[in-house]
């Protein structure tokens, strides 16, 4: 399998992770890097890591990529300066480059898979960027009518509604179509891409409390109600809304095989809280496997050596079990048994 790596921002953690987990030869069997970077970045990350045994040379193309070392396909920007920890728009510049070049070979099927590392918002923005993040872009680039942002640690799955919008346009930007579009995702994503036959999806509520019946604001009677009843209707096995404050500290959430949240920080805060540095940002809805690392891009720790490469390591085996599963679901589903019409005995119906 071939998997595609974007640099993320160059100043950042990203590079060093990846290099971080190629560096222990395991990580290459039956998997074949392909990196978007310049030889010369990833040169001078190696020399600060210290990492002088990690098996790599560039290739002039993702399809002549070799086994066994972590290839490297260059990424050239003018006028960039390696600077860690820095906020620079030639950064940027490099992370969109890297990026738009990675998503060009996915499309053309010269890499399987997509781990991208993460970018830093404004910087990218000042290089022609106009989305919120990597999840708007690949639905754009992939012309997906909607796309779930995925949080995933092991059997701990979170979806998100709304996605990367201001606290104060969440409330707004709900309608019971939203959520019931994400709940499709959601429901589709765990049983092609994780295996779940019968998924059990809780919901949350948008107010304290779940709205306290209406005292605390009608979304859930108004919108998220009628999406789970919907949801029910026709046929998946979808349940709340649930007051979010104690959901997850109770342990309510290990009943469900994923959970729906309103809004990013609903979803997030309790996510890292129990998954940070193992969790991985996953895309559902898109033709493509996508996963990222659950961090940022760790400005304050460049070029240390001190930032952990577990959640990109997990980020890439994520990609390959979904990977796997799409093509496990797909053989399962393509060709079901035809039940024929029974035999009729024409000997029988003379008598």
């Amino acid at each position: 399998m071939r998997i595609g790596l974007t640099s993320g921002d160059p100043n950042g953690i990203g590079i060093e992770t990846v290099l971080h987990v190629f560096a222990d030869d395991r990580m290459l069997i039956g998997l074949t890097p392909v990196l978007y970077a310049s030889p010369d970045l990833v040169t001078k990350n190696l020399e600060a890591l210290g990492l002088k045994d990690l098996n790599w040379s560039e290739v002039d193309s993702a399809e002549n990529a070799k086994e066994g070392q972590l290839n490297i396909l260059n990424i050239s920007v003018e006028d960039f300066s390696h600077r860690p920890g820095a906020l620079t728009s030639e950064a940027g510049h490099y992370s969109y480059k890297s990026l738009e070049s990675a998503v060009e070979d996915l499309a053309s099927s010269k890499v399987d898979v997509l781990v991208t590392a993460p970018i830093n918002k404004e910087a990218i923005t000042q290089s022609g960027f106009k989305f919120p993040g990597h999840t708007e872009y690949l639905a754009h680039m992939a012309n997906a009518e909607d796309v779930l942002m995925f949080l995933v640690a092991e059997d701990l799955r979170i979806g998100i509604v709304t996605g990367h919008i201001a606290l104060k346009d969440v409330a707004s930007s709900l309608t019971a179509k939203s959520i019931k579009s994400k709940l499709n995702l959601m429901h589709e994503s765990l049983a092609r891409d994780f295996g779940c036959a019968t998924p059990r999806i809780a919901v949350l509520g948008l107010n304290p409390h779940a709205g306290d019946n209406g005292l605390m604001g009608d979304e859930e009677q108004k919108m998220i109600g009628p999406a789970v009843k919907d949801a029910n209707t026709a046929g998946m096995n979808v349940f709340g809304p649930f007051a979010a404050d104690g959901f997850f500290g109770s342990g309510a959430h290990k009943d469900f095989d994923g959970v729906l949240a309103m809004y990013h920080d609903q979803g997030l805060a309790p996510f890292k809280a129990m998954s940070f540095g193992r969790g991985v940002n996953f895309t559902a809805g898109l033709p493509i496997v996508r996963t990222s690392p659950d961090h940022g891009t760790g400005f304050d720790i460049a070029g240390k050596g001190t930032a952990s490469p577990d959640s990109m390591r997990t980020a890439i085996f994520l990609a390959q079990d979904i990977h796997k599963s799409r093509l496990e679901h797909k053989e399962l589903t393509s060709n079901p048994l035809e039940i024929a019409p029974p035999k009729r005995d024409y000997r029988d119906s003379r008598r």
